[in-house]
């Protein structure tokens, strides 16, 4: 496994950045493949407060301190700002997934020293996401 993923991965619970009730949407997604996993994990959705029985909060500055590790699951330009949240939280585990990437963001994190994943490789992927699980 990469590295930086296996990096990542190490953190005690995981931020999902986009999650949605939606069982569509890829924040949805992200957010089970985690469950799926036995991985302890809170969404980041300012209109939720439950996704698939997983705690949301509306920022990221409300996420607890366990979660260490943010899978960002937003357009380009809001991934920008989330990012910038997370490093000013001291979160250093950043999963951009395909589609959030953005050269700022990549360089924020570059610049912060991070361990980031920007280059295409997808959680659902890497953890075997199971639609019907």
């Amino acid at each position: 496994m990469d590295p930086r993923v296996e990096l990542f991965l190490g953190s005690p619970a995981f931020g999902v950045v986009g999650a949605s009730a939606s069982r569509e949407k890829y924040g949805n997604k992200v957010l089970r493949t985690y469950l799926q996993n036995g991985r302890k994990v809170w969404g980041v959705n300012p209109k939720e407060t439950l996704v698939e029985g997983a705690p949301c909060v509306p920022s990221v500055d409300d996420l607890p301190a366990e979660v260490q590790a943010l899978s960002i699951i937003t357009p380009p330009a809001a991934t920008e700002q989330v990012v910038a949240r997370a490093l000013a939280r001291g979160i250093r585990n950043i999963w951009m997934q395909p589609g959030a990437e953005s050269p700022a963001a990549v360089e924020a994190c570059r610049r912060a020293g991070a361990n980031f994943i920007a280059d295409g490789t997808c959680a659902l992927v890497v953890l075997h996401f199971r639609e019907h699980a």
